[in-house]
């Protein structure tokens, strides 16, 4: 602490856990130690250390605060330090086990199997029902197509038979016509003549 700086407050500081204990200890203090603690503006390359971490305050800016947090290794941890998450142990299997976690996995993959084989025969068999649907309207398409192909045709034909005979009726009037002038014209010689 440097003189010349007031006291702006007085804290008792109590590690909230055995293991700070073992830093107080290490440092030559009591459990029950109060410090008087100062605030000046911290030093630009200010070090704080929290359990296995050291943060170190950068600079200050209109933004906001840098930091750079620097974990230590697990070699520079104390023994009172709490552990690092490490890897589980595994116990050992037996083949027992072993032989129940294959038929596991080997059930999983057969359930697997058949699902993906009973997707893929209701794809195929929703592919048949499209595929028959569409013949089917093709067919009915051609059907009535057909249907009404013969029925213009037979429309035309009635038409142009209808035309014919009307034709043929004319025809026949214009004879019968043309043989009535005929005779009154031969009356009319023979009357006069």
């Amino acid at each position: 602490m440097r003189a010349g700086y007031q006291l702006p407050l007085c804290v008792e500081i109590r590690p909230p856990d055995p293991q700070m204990a073992g830093c107080f200890s290490s440092l030559g203090l009591s459990s029950h130690t109060t410090f008087s603690v100062r605030f000046p503006q911290p030093h630009p390359n200010t070090v704080y250390q929290y359990g296995d971490m050291e943060v170190k305050q950068l600079d200050k800016r209109a933004s906001g605060q840098s930091f750079e947090v620097i974990l230590k290794s697990p070699s520079d941890l104390s023994p009172e330090s709490p552990m690092l998450s490490s890897p589980p142990k595994r116990k050992d299997t037996s083949l027992e086990e072993l032989q129940k976690r294959l038929e596991a996995a080997e059930e999983r993959r057969k359930t697997q199997e058949a699902q993906v084989l009973k997707q893929l025969a209701e794809r195929r068999e929703h592919e048949r029902e499209v595929l028959h649907k569409a013949l089917e309207e093709n067919n009915n398409f051609s059907r009535l197509a057909e249907e009404k192909l013969n029925y213009k045709m037979e429309l035309s034909k009635e038409i142009r038979e209808a035309h014919l005979a009307a034709l043929r009726e004319r025809l026949r009037e214009k004879e019968l016509h043309a043989a009535e002038v005929r005779r009154n014209k031969e009356q009319r010689e023979e009357m006069s003549g």
